[in-house]
């Protein structure tokens, strides 16, 4: 549950990070805009690197964590792109959701 909780928080930071700009940021100097991010993604990696350690710790596989990254990165991402920057959610993103929830499945069957 703790490499959940470190995941899930890494991937609000990193999302942030790499997508903050695009709401009302594209006036800013591309220079600045990627120094904010480097200091928003130094966030990122101080949970990241704890929440891969902890589940390789707990026997996680290296495919597992990654597989279970890109999911709450893409359930992370679904929200921002709703929330903060104002797309509508289509059906395709719930599909991809989907597939990669079931490569989670897959990593973790038998575990």
């Amino acid at each position: 549950m703790q490499t959940i909780l470190l995941l899930s928080l890494s991937n609000i930071f990193m999302t942030t990070a790499w997508y903050w700009h695009l709401k009302g940021g594209m006036n800013k100097p591309l220079f600045g805009v990627i120094l904010i991010s480097w200091g928003i993604a130094f966030v990122e990696y101080c949970f990241a690197v704890p929440a891969n350690r902890i589940g390789f710790a707990a026997g996680w596989s290296a495919g597992q964590l990654k597989v279970a990254q890109e999911a709450i990165a893409l359930l992370v991402f679904g929200v921002f792109m709703v929330a903060v920057l104002g797309e509508p959610l289509h059906w395709r993103h719930i599909a991809a959701f989907a597939c990669i929830m079931a490569a989670v499945g897959f990593l973790f069957v038998g575990r």
